[in-house]
């Protein structure tokens, strides 16, 4: 595992200029159920040199990881990118045949100014898709004040709550599946979306080590649920923890009645009472939801900029 998170954190530095990735990463990406696959290229001392991961994310979209140790040749690092490539194409149409499918979606990313990432994925055909800013807000003690309590609160006809937990501490099932049923609907419109079933969908955030139940958020209009925000920890050795926004929709018939913003600071306020002082999230760059005028209004600023690339894969 050490020599993984090696491998990781040189990867970020050269890609964005610093490294943030810890052993507590790695096996998000390592040890998962059957879904995914992993692969390691070892030299002839048998250290790792480059290693891959595959990800069966949602029906046509397959996520893959590559990453290649950054001290080799030009040629000895082209030739395991070329294993590693071959290998997810490879994972890619058995992902696709089990499903049924006719072509399967590879989907990786790359740091903006990662120039050796990017031409090894364009030699193997991937294609630069879409940008995301990577976003980071400041968090201060007095923003605790910015709702009357995290937990639960109501404002203009809408009630933010967490999603509820049963006697035993394990969350209510219906709020999840109101979560998820919330998440799918509003990210239709939005790019790549994928259908991930309810199943698929918990399983894999409970694998993210950042992964806490009491920073899951429901937001109910007319007691419907409307809006949904899924949050995690962001866990520093260096200072204060922070709080991650991994997923935050609207549906389309509550949007415009302050219910992302309410959510917004619903977990800000949150961040502030655990004595956080920041509180990330990612956003599409050409978002159809202007959601990036958002964030910026109240507060949010661009860290590091990601891309999407993708290759689409004849299954037969």
């Amino acid at each position: 595992m050490e020599r993984l998170t090696e491998l990781l954190r040189a990867h970020e530095r050269a890609g964005r200029g610093w490294a943030s990735g810890s052993e507590d990463d790695v096996p998000v990406e390592v040890h998962g159920p059957e879904m995914r696959e992993n692969l390691v290229v070892r030299d002839h001392t048998g250290d790792i040199r480059a290693r891959g991961s595959v990800h069966d994310r949602a029906e046509g979209r397959m996520l893959y990881v590559h990453i290649v140790d950054r001290t080799l040749t030009d040629t000895i690092a082209r030739a395991c990118s070329d294993v590693l490539f071959e290998w997810a194409v490879a994972q890619a149409r058995r992902v696709g045949a089990e499903r049924g499918l006719t072509v399967q979606q590879i989907d990786t990313g790359a740091f903006r100014d990662d120039e050796r990432q990017h031409a090894r994925l364009a030699d193997a055909g991937f294609e630069r898709v879409r940008t995301w800013w990577q976003m980071s807000r400041s968090v201060i003690a007095e923003e605790v004040q910015l709702v009357p309590d995290p937990d639960a609160w109501s404002a203009d006809g809408v009630d933010f709550r967490l999603v509820r937990r049963e006697a035993g501490g394990m969350p209510d099932e219906a709020d999840l599946r109101a979560v998820h049923d919330v998440l799918e609907g509003a990210f239709t419109d939005h790019f790549n979306s994928a259908e991930e079933t309810f199943h698929e969908f918990i399983h894999r955030l409970r694998e993210d080590p950042g992964h806490r139940w009491d920073h899951w958020w429901l937001a109910l209009v007319d007691g419907q649920p409307a809006g949904a925000l899924v949050g995690t920890v962001s866990e520093s050795s260096k200072g204060p923890d922070g709080s991650y926004v991994s997923y935050l929709g609207v549906l389309e018939t509550a949007r415009g009645r302050g219910v992302a913003k309410g959510l917004l600071h619903t977990i800000i306020a949150d961040a502030a009472a655990r004595g956080r002082d920041r509180v990330g999230l990612e956003v599409d760059a050409d978002s159809p939801t202007g959601a990036d005028g958002l964030y910026v209004a109240m507060g949010w600023g661009t860290k590091y900029t990601t891309e999407s690339w993708h290759k689409d894969v004849p299954v037969s």
